[in-house]
């Protein structure tokens, strides 16, 4: 696994209430942040363009994805732009006022060997001072973990929450013949495979720490639960009943995992310690129930459920036991997928023939489409922050890893070509 270290955070982490008293900081899609994303300059030796155009096109990307802020033109900087400016007495503000930016990202690196290190800073503008820097240290292949990491912060000064783009993709593809899992970064760099099954492989989920992510698999021929170590790559098979194991999901903090087994000849959600051990049967229904999804308090389950003619979403209470109908509307409804902070669940409804994705609030109301057009959107899975949504899709013909912010706008595709890819997963912050 790719290692990466970060030797210090560095300098004054200030409050982002200067650039939100100029600032609205309005829904993702409505851009209102003038922001100047200046590329990095060598603090000492030959300058390395390459290192320098990496980290300011993935911090761009990054920064576009949000929906938060409109980058200005940098054949508009004028000379301060080739300085690091790594104290706000060395920024020459008044060139960036003159620009109209609001926020200012500067830095330098310098690589010693094969060890590289990155200083960043973000800069208020209207008020001239720091907002936050860091100290990146690690290996060259490291470089776009550090702009990734700067680039959560980055939101954080400006929002208050950090960003997600530090964090990683588990998703499944075939590209081998075979369907397994793999892992990227969130925007599609650093593939990397994780099994080799040489069957099927799906439904990956990260465990709450980022560690460890359990997905089901036909190794064996039968559809069983598995758990693998990331840093290790240490795998156990974890629950292995006759009949399915399938769709497992992590309880928020940690300590067991709902799925759904059918080897009593129904399938029903079950609740296991992360060792396997069975620990309580969660539904006893003649209907189908199957993937379940955590509420961030750990005490409520969305799940799927055809127990009233057609796959509709329910909701379980796990305290006192009562099940509700979630969804009202369509007649297939599925993969329901709780957002980490509470506020909405998404899901995917089956209309002539198209998989596209809805989200809804836990009570059932304020339901919202967000995909539309050709193809079939379908597995939404939350980033940590709430804001995105990472889902498949096969609307450019060959299923495909996507991204979109959590109002439906800013979809891309981040997976590359060469494979069917589906069944992502977001993890936790790293």
């Amino acid at each position: 696994m790719r290692r990466f270290v970060t030797l210090l955070i560095a300098l004054l982490c200030l409050s982002a209430t200067a650039v939100q008293a100029q600032v609205e900081i309005r829904a993702p899609g409505q851009q209102t942040i003038a922001v100047a994303n200046t590329q990095l300059v060598p603090l000492s030796g030959t300058p390395l363009p390459a290192i320098a155009a990496e980290l300011h096109d993935v911090m761009a990307a990054d920064l576009e994805l949000s929906g938060l802020f409109r980058q200005l033109d940098p054949a508009a900087f004028l000379d301060d732009a080739r300085r690091p400016g790594l104290t706000s007495s060395r920024v020459d503000f008044n060139q960036w006022a003159l620009l109209g930016a609001e926020i200012l990202i500067k830095g330098g690196y310098q690589l010693q060997g094969e060890r590289l290190l990155v200083d960043f800073r973000l800069y208020d503008v209207v008020h001239r001072r720091l907002l936050t820097g860091r100290r990146y240290a690690g290996l060259r292949r490291d470089v776009r973990t550090m702009a990734h990491k700067f680039a959560d912060q980055v939101l954080k000064s400006v929002t208050g929450r950090e960003g997600p783009f530090s964090s990683r993709i588990a998703y499944i593809d075939n590209r081998t013949g075979h369907k397994e899992l793999y892992l990227m970064d969130t925007d599609g760099a650093n593939a990397l495979r994780l099994t080799d099954h040489r069957s099927i492989v799906l439904n990956p989920d990260f465990s709450p720490n980022g560690r460890e992510v359990i997905y089901t698999s036909y190794r064996r021929g039968n559809p069983d639960l598995y758990r693998k170590q990331l840093s290790t790559g240490q795998e156990a098979r974890l629950a292995f009943k006759k009949g399915l194991n399938i769709a497992a999901r992590f309880r928020p903090d940690g300590r067991e995992i709902a799925l759904t087994q059918s080897a009593t000849g129904n399938p029903e959600l079950m609740l296991l310690g992360t060792d396997g051990s069975r620990r309580r049967r969660l539904t006893s229904h003649w209907g189908i129930d199957v993937d379940p999804s955590w509420s961030p308090a750990g005490d409520r389950l969305a799940f799927v459920s055809d127990r009233q003619g057609n796959p509709h979403i329910f909701v379980m209470d796990l305290l006192g036991g009562q099940t509700a109908r979630l969804t009202a509307n369509g007649k297939y409804n599925a993969t329901p997928a709780w957002s980490p902070d509470g506020k909405r669940i998404a899901f995917t409804r089956l209309e002539k023939g198209v998989f596209d994705i809805y989200t809804v609030r836990p009570d059932g109301t304020d339901e919202r489409r967000l995909t539309f057009g050709p193809g079939n959107k379908e597995h939404p899975r939350w980033s940590p922050d709430s804001r995105f949504l990472v889902y498949s899709s096969d609307q450019d013909g060959r299923k495909g890893i996507y991204i979109m912010r959590a109002d439906g706008t800013g979809i891309r595709r981040i997976s590359a070509g060469g494979g069917q890819c589906q069944h992502p997963a977001w993890s936790g912050q790293r």
